[in-house]
């Protein structure tokens, strides 16, 4: 029976990242056959749908509950989310985002170590909040990170750092490559995995439809990433629009179509506990099969 309205269908919301932009203008879910709203959601809230202010991150956008189908954030806080019933992780793939903490070019900071005690704007249980503990537990201490939250999500934190009121500011993929171009110091590096969750129960045959699209997407990216990063600049608030140059940028965040593993699960799972990021109460079962879904496997 054909779908009757715009809730019924797949609904699709990019994140960051130029995939699902590509599979769009070259019409690859509807070569697919995928009955779809596509949904974006930065550009059209000038960035209020990513900023909800201090302490709330991507694990609390979960709980909130997410709208599309498919969404996408760090593999830690999808692994604890899906743990806690709040989705399903998607186990048949993941990506990689590149990702640093960034500082003024006139910074006194110079080396990873002189990091110790600065205060670092992250996202709250986002990507960013591990993946900046995981880069600096190399050179200091634990509790010589002084991780802050108060700056918000992505963009919220990218302009504290434009503006001069942040210290150092971790970034990841378009907001990345912005600081890049404008200047600002890269002190380390802080690449991190991501992984997909599945809200509701949408089709399986579905999700393999979107899936596939997206992976006709990356091999294009791959082949000719020139083409397609103009993408970026439907993925930022306009005041952003008149400085950049996407031209200059890498392709960013990378889907990797090879398994997200019970090992890298359990792996990620005893890190985040170990560091006491969320309450060891408040994490959920912690079990694999329950909490993500193969395709592959199905």
């Amino acid at each position: 029976m054909a779908k009757e309205s715009a809730k019924e269908k797949f609904i699709i919301e990019p994140h960051f990242r130029l995939q699902e932009w590509v599979a769009e203008e070259k019409g690859y879910f509807k070569d697919e056959g995928l009955d779809y709203v596509f949904q974006e959601l930065i550009q059209s809230t000038d960035g209020a749908h990513h900023y909800k202010g201090d302490k709330v991150g991507a694990m609390q956008s979960f709980e909130h509950g997410r709208s599309s189908d498919v969404s996408c954030a760090c593999h830690w806080t999808v692994g604890v989310a899906a743990s806690k019933g709040k989705g399903r992780l998607y186990a048949d793939v993941y990506s990689v985002a590149p990702s640093g903490v960034f500082v003024p070019m006139d910074s006194p900071v110079k080396r990873p170590e002189d990091l110790a005690g600065v205060p670092i704007a992250v996202g709250y249980q986002s990507g960013s909040h591990y993946s900046t503990i995981q880069a600096l537990e190399q050179y200091m201490p634990f509790d010589k990170i002084n991780l802050t939250f108060a700056d918000g999500m992505l963009f919220n934190r990218m302009d504290q750092l434009f503006d001069g009121k942040a210290q150092a500011s971790a970034l990841f993929s378009g907001p990345y490559y912005l600081a890049e171009q404008l200047g600002f110091r890269k002190v380390i590096d802080t690449t991190f995995m991501i992984a997909a969750m599945i809200s509701g129960d949408p089709d399986l045959e579905d999700l393999r439809k979107f899936f596939r699209a997206l992976r006709r997407a990356q091999r294009d990216i791959d082949l000719r990433p020139e083409l397609y990063t103009h993408y970026y600049r439907k993925e930022f608030p306009q005041r952003f629009l008149g400085e950049m140059d996407p031209r200059r940028w890498g392709p960013g965040e990378r889907i990797v179509f090879e398994p997200y593993t019970r090992e890298v699960f359990e792996e990620s799972f005893n890190w985040i506990r170990e560091h006491q990021i969320f309450d060891a109460q408040d994490m959920g079962a912690g079990k694999y099969e329950e909490a993500c879904v193969s395709l592959t496997a199905a």
